[in-house]
């Protein structure tokens, strides 16, 4: 079995779940639609493969971390899109969730699957009790405050915005997160591998901002243009194309130094490598050669 396909039915069995003959439909429907199909399942794959790297035992924890992770991010998109902030209409090239379904159960939704991340990462790591602790705080710092999604969300609504806070904790949370959970999963310490989440975060960022203006719509699947629409911080208005290919190349190689010694380092910066060629935009992607 894959790791895509691990990931996958980790997800599947969290939202069937949700499907209990007792539970609201609609409810369940729209957890089921905000996550399947799903995007590049980057963080979680980014968390399996860093287990892996640290030769660790025991898949069925580091899948639930994992699966946990993006659950996270899929609530985050969820709230992200609501009228009250971004007002999306279109994610992942259909309908928002709250376009789907209305306003209230998005909220709902977004709410639900942040309490069925937790569940399932208990689910998974119950065999192992003396780790639980320590996933559910890596898990928990990257969700809430002071710096992870719910924090970078907020920081869209204070009348002056700390780019460096905002961006860490908008997108660099779930990186950190993957990456420690996943250390901590195959019992190596997370911490040295914070630095490479770090990084992997701001690249991601870097890149976001670059699809957002170069990109369009039915590239990406959402809306393009938010940033400047919602006079948002973007590092092409404030660095410019060229220097923001730079950037992200930089930053890009700043992580894969990072990554500390371990059994699986070759072939996890090969995947690395890989996986981030994704970041910069088609149209640009001669630019950075």
């Amino acid at each position: 079995m894959t790791v895509e396909e691990r990931i996958e039915r980790v997800l599947k069995d969290a939202v069937r779940r949700t499907r209990r003959a007792s539970a609201p439909e609609t409810l369940s429907e729209a957890i089921s639609y905000s996550v399947f199909p799903g995007g590049g399942r980057m963080r979680p794959r980014l968390c399996v493969a860093v287990a892996e790297a640290c030769g660790g035992k025991e898949p069925k924890v580091c899948d639930a971390a994992a699966a946990s992770l993006e659950l996270l991010h899929c609530a985050s998109l969820v709230h992200d899109d609501l009228p009250c902030f971004d007002d999306a209409a279109i994610r992942r090239g259909k309908p928002s969730v709250h376009r789907a379904f209305s306003e209230p159960i998005a909220v709902l939704t977004g709410d639900a699957m942040i309490v069925l991340a937790f569940e399932t990462l208990c689910e998974g790591a119950a065999h192992v009790p003396a780790r639980l602790p320590g996933l559910i705080r890596i898990v928990g710092r990257a969700v809430g405050a002071p710096a992870g999604i719910i924090a970078g969300q907020a920081w869209e609504s204070e009348p002056t915005i700390n780019l460096s806070a905002y961006q860490r904790a908008k997108t660099g949370a779930l990186f950190i997160a993957a990456v420690e959970a996943g250390a901590f999963s195959a019992n190596s310490d997370p911490e040295s591998w914070t630095q490479v989440g770090e990084k992997l975060g701001e690249a991601y960022q870097v890149a976001d901002d670059l699809h957002d203006a170069m990109s369009t719509g039915d590239e990406l699947g959402k809306p393009v243009g938010q940033d400047a629409r919602h006079r948002r911080p973007n590092a092409v208005k404030e660095l410019g194309v060229t220097d923001c290919i730079s950037r992200l190349k930089g930053l890009l190689g700043e992580a894969i130094s990072a990554v500390p010694p371990c059994t699986g380092r070759a072939e996890l910066v090969l995947m690395i490598e890989q996986e981030t060629r994704r970041f910069i935009p088609r149209r640009l992607a001669a630019c950075a050669a």
